[in-house]
């Protein structure tokens, strides 16, 4: 979720900025004992180095060795993870895909179940998945597919089956700390390998331009714009956006509008609304629900997200 990324670089600049406090009193510390025993004159020492090193070395090794020792582990594990953390964002729950991309090397799974009501249907997801593999610190290759069972209100039909899949990249094209703006471009293939229930029979293509903006520590606004089409009739616009809210440095929540201009004939909008936790670092739960607000629908779903850090794994 948008809001995620925004808390975990706050919680990384607290993290760092404790260091460098603990590091400059600890040196604080140091002159002030060397001032001490030292007793500094302008114009010299008033005692030979030999006593100053046997003085300050007893010191130190017998009243501060202790603090020093534990000092030296707290930054050392705060700065292993700080190096180390693998800091989640995902694409789920809401409707609105993120403007950044998975870590080089890194591989992420985004799995979520759910069910939908419709005026003459319903669908139940068990699951839908995203996984995502980051080729580069820019660029990440996509691959979606979702089981699916179908009900059709009306004659109480049930039929299941796996829907076509899809083959995409992910580009980010902009990432402006200083402005706290960034721009992806995504676009996905879809190929005809679905269940008869669950395929558009022919390819058809996916694309959206994600751009995210910080407005402060807790808030993020991010929102799509996009291109569908489905192998017949003109296609379809997309839009969503939304406003991601940190709760605190695990918990997230967002509100979101999301909708399409079909066939550029008929405009439909919905509205749904999600948490999200941290659990890990690079693990992460979700719910949503949703309603529309032009057409008869609502849903919810339940998932978590992954990410596996692949050059760690290779160093272990």
């Amino acid at each position: 979720m948008v809001a995620d990324k925004k808390m975990k670089m706050n919680k990384k600049r607290t993290t760092t900025s404790y260091i460098i406090h603990l590091v400059v009193c600890e040196l604080s510390s140091i002159s002030a004992l060397i001032k001490s025993t030292c007793n500094l004159t302008v114009k010299r020492l008033e005692i030979d180095n030999k006593t100053y090193r046997q003085k300050v070395g007893r010191y130190v090794k017998k009243q501060n060795s202790m603090r020093q020792l534990i000092i030296m582990i707290m930054i050392f594990t705060a700065l292993n993870k700080v190096i180390n953390a693998q800091e989640i964002v995902a694409d789920r729950p809401d409707q609105t895909e993120s403007s950044t991309t998975v870590p080089s090397n890194s591989f992420q799974m985004e799995i979520g179940f759910g069910n939908g009501n419709y005026t003459n249907e319903s669908l139940s997801l068990l699951p839908t998945a995203l996984f995502r593999y980051g080729l580069s610190k820019s660029i990440e290759i996509r691959f979606v597919e979702q089981l699916g069972v179908y009900n059709k209100k009306a004659t109480s039909k049930t039929e299941s089956g796996l829907s076509d899949i899809e083959l995409g990249l992910k580009i980010q094209v902009l990432k402006k700390q200083d402005i706290n703006r960034e721009i992806a471009f995504i676009s996905h293939l879809i190929v005809p390998t679905g269940s008869s229930e669950f395929t558009n029979a022919s390819y058809g293509t996916i694309n959206k331009l994600a751009i995210s903006h910080g407005l402060n520590n807790f808030l993020v606004l991010g929102y799509n714009l996009g291109y569908n089409y489905f192998g017949t009739g003109n296609g379809d616009l997309t839009y969503s956006l939304v406003i991601g809210i940190g709760l605190s440095n695990r918990m997230g929540m967002y509100v979101e509008s999301f909708g399409e201009y079909s066939d550029f004939t008929e405009m439909t909008s919905n509205f749904d609304s999600g948490f999200t936790y941290l659990l890990k670092d690079n693990l992460q739960l979700d719910f949503s629900v949703g309603l529309g607000l032009t057409q008869e629908m609502n849903y919810y779903s339940l998932g978590f997200s992954w990410n596996i850090n692949c050059n760690a794994n290779k160093n272990k």
